[in-house]
């Protein structure tokens, strides 16, 4: 007996939530896409019971993609989910594990074996903040119970599991029973919180300045000089502190993804039985769709977790960190880029003087944002590649699901073979293309900065979310009003 007879079993009872016996009304998708988000935002506001204040919160950096909320039963976000993804599709793409995913029993397969990874990596991502001290026990609460703190410790890993465990099957309900993924909907709604705060926050920062940028603007005109705002120091105040960057980034941003997102190779179709039908397959320039960088950020997370335990244990060979935030080493150089603070020189050497460590020489800011620009681009490529091998996006399954739907492509012969070969001339060049140019258009955002500190990689990402969860609309609509179609999406 294989290891896969011994696991599949084990897989196939894992809980799971039951898919639709039948076709899913648009009505009946909306509402169960507002309701999960509703239990999104109430989740994310039930803090961890027992949970000291002087806990770190390690993802810090990465919360705007990770869709969680610090210090909240949603800690992890949607971390071991895009975790799990990256260790699978690495292990399938290195054929460690040797899947067909064109196969439905190898597919059924590897999203059992991802829901089983997703289990362990909460476990992997929570135990060890835990054991750490990153997230540390109320003393108070243990001693007022009576307890070890050790107890209160073993609660909060309970607490951060289920929470791990809701996400997941909120995911799974969004997927089957609601419209787009619920990944996308928990990253949407936790970005379009931080626009929203970045725009209207009164609050102040470290330095004095309100944090949203309209009461921003209102103190600079009531307490800055004009003379000072048109010399050399106010322009950078101006353009950096002020916000203006950050706006003229997000709007630019904005403008690109929802071009990028309209710009496709349409292959032409034909019916095979019905004589004058005649349709267009899209292949868009982001074929992949702009996830796959959630894998990149991900992978580097985890990658700074790794950083950060050991530098916490005393061993500073991969690099010192200031709380989650790395210093020198090579966790320095595969740190992402979050802001012109992290390459400008002179808003560098400010951030480090907080820190107490002596900033970065300039070489060495370069190669910092040379290495992040190696793994927006480079790792966007590699997790486009893999990521439509792994939804079934690839040219095989394509030419499978045109062939079942009864169409076939003008001049060629009405078999599967001969719509993958077409497939094959444009499908993995489109998504090598359109994986280099979303990780450059990340770095890019991502040198510049965004509204509310949201960052480049999750702008990208909710804009192009927003705009696919658009199309999918529409799709449905369409769909109500010419059941016919649904044959060609494979619905019921």
């Amino acid at each position: 007996m294989t290891l896969r007879d011994t696991l599949e079993p084990l897989f196939n009872r894992l809980p799971a939530v039951a898919s639709p016996e039948k076709h899913v009304h648009f009505k009946d998708k909306l509402w169960w896409t507002l309701g999960i988000l509703m239990l999104y935002f109430a989740l994310a506001n039930v803090p961890l019971f027992g949970m000291s204040q002087d806990s770190i919160d390690l993802f810090e950096s990465y919360r705007a993609f990770f869709a969680g909320a610090s210090g909240s039963l949603i800690l992890l976000g949607i971390g071991p989910i895009v975790t799990a993804s990256i260790v699978l599709q690495l292990l399938v793409g290195a054929d460690i594990i040797n899947l067909d995913l064109s196969d439905p029993r190898d597919q059924a397969f590897f999203q059992g074996a991802q829901k089983f990874l997703v289990f362990v990596m909460i476990i992997l991502e929570a135990l060890p903040q835990l054991l750490g001290g990153y997230i540390q026990p109320d003393p108070g609460l243990a001693a007022a119970l009576g307890v070890n703190s050790g107890v209160i410790a073993f609660f909060l890993l309970v607490q951060i599991f289920i929470g791990g465990v809701l996400v997941l099957f909120m995911d799974e309900v969004v997927s089957k029973w609601g419209i787009g993924s619920g990944v996308g909907l928990f990253i949407v709604a936790g970005i379009s919180q931080q626009l929203v705060t970045g725009i209207f926050n009164w609050e102040r920062d470290a330095g004095g300045l309100p944090v949203g940028l309209i009461p921003k603007w209102f103190y600079i005109i009531q307490n800055v000089g004009a003379d000072y705002l048109f010399s050399g120091d106010g322009l950078m105040f101006i353009l950096v502190r002020g916000g203006i960057l950050a706006l003229l980034s997000t709007v630019v941003i904005f403008l690109l993804v929802v071009y990028v997102e309209s710009t496709r190779i349409e292959i032409p179709l034909a019916h095979s039985a019905v004589r004058g039908a005649r349709g267009r397959f899209p292949v868009k320039l982001i074929y992949a769709s702009v996830l796959p960088m959630i894998l990149v950020r991900a992978l580097q997370a985890n990658i700074q977790m790794i950083g950060i335990l050991l530098h916490g244990h005393g061993i500073k060979f991969l690099g010192e960190f200031s709380g989650s935030t790395p210093v020198n080493g090579i966790m320095y150089y595969l740190a992402p880029i979050h802001s012109p603070y992290d390459w400008i020189p002179s808003l560098v050497r400010e951030s480090f003087a907080g820190y107490g460590f002596a900033a970065p020489a300039n070489w060495q800011i370069f190669l910092h944002v040379f290495m992040d620009a190696i793994m927006l681009i480079g790792g966007g490529i590699i997790f486009a590649l893999f990521w439509i091998e792994t939804t079934g996006m690839g040219a095989k399954p394509t030419a499978r699901k045109i062939f079942n739907s009864g169409m076939q492509i003008p001049g060629f012969r009405r078999n599967i073979g001969s719509i993958e070969k077409v497939m094959q001339r444009y499908i993995p060049k489109v998504t090598v293309i359109g994986g280099a140019f979303i990780g450059l258009l990340t770095l890019v955002a991502s040198l510049l900065g965004t509204l509310g500190s949201a960052g480049g990689t999750g702008l990208l990402l909710t804009v192009s979310i927003v705009y696919r969860l658009y199309e999918e609309i529409a799709s449905e609509q369409m769909m109500e009003m010419h059941p016919l179609m649904r044959s060609f999406f494979g619905e019921q």
